[in-house]
């Protein structure tokens, strides 16, 4: 069975800063690959090359054996890659429906008809309320984003994402800022959400990630030290010296 997402050697530097280092790494269908590793390590640079915001200085991005190493952003998300940010970046006076239903038109790569409004287009709505409702802000459905929590203004992010019907989410620390209850509800939904989307998963909560990952991959210093079980993550001596620590 293919990998839905392969990378093989990719290489990125900024002057003398090796920001990924001969990265291989592979998310199998339906799995949650989490990647983890100390500040500075290069998670999100390696995320931005997955999505096509950053170009590899070497190296090959494949998604579903397809290379896309020199596709474009927004061109992958047409081939099912969707990210969320460690930043929500909404727009405070659309609803939730709203923010779905504009990630599902600009997924379909359809205007429709100019004159006509998104939310009463039932192709945009349809799957937009499904994403909404996956996402856990089906009763907050029709509030502005200035409304919402932090908590609930990641679960939009989710949403959004949802909304793109990808074939990978790159979830790039989607429990940042939140606090332990928001952070559990987090960790709940993408649990539901586990075998129905294949997911690559950025978190700086190891609670969350070693209780969600299939399988953690290490990144130190823009390489990857060890790919493995949760299991035989906390037990390997390099990882614990390099990153989680003796205690």
């Amino acid at each position: 069975m293919t990998d839905v997402l392969e990378v093989r050697n990719l290489y990125k530097r900024y002057g003398g800063l090796v920001a990924t280092n001969g990265v291989n790494l592979s998310v199998r269908p339906g799995e949650m690959h989490a990647i983890i590793g100390p500040n500075g390590a290069g998670k999100t640079t390696l995320i931005s090359q997955l999505q096509g915001m950053v170009r590899p200085d070497a190296g090959e991005i494949f998604i579903d054996g397809v290379n896309v190493t020199a596709t474009p952003a927004h061109q992958r998300a047409g081939l099912g890659v969707a990210r969320s940010f460690q930043i929500a970046s909404l727009i405070p006076d659309f609803s939730v429906l709203d923010h779905a239903a504009f990630a599902v038109q600009a997924q379909l790569g359809h205007s429709f008809r100019f004159w006509r409004r998104a939310d009463r287009e039932e192709i945009l709505l349809a799957p937009a309320r499904e994403a909404v409702e996956a996402a856990g802000l089906g009763a907050r459905m029709h509030s502005p984003a200035r409304d919402l929590s932090h908590g609930e203004r990641r679960q939009l992010e989710l949403a959004i994402a949802l909304a793109q019907r990808p074939k990978i989410l790159l979830l790039d620390e989607p429990m940042a800022g939140m606090g332990k209850q928001d952070g559990q509800r987090m960790t709940q939904r993408l649990a539901d959400l586990k075998g129905r989307y294949s997911m690559l998963l950025i978190e700086h909560d190891m609670a969350a990630v070693f209780s969600l990952a299939d399988r953690l991959s290490v990144l130190v210093s823009g390489a990857i030290i060890k790919t493995g079980t949760a299991d035989e993550i906390r037990n390997d001596p390099q990882v614990r010296a390099a990153y989680l620590g003796h205690g």
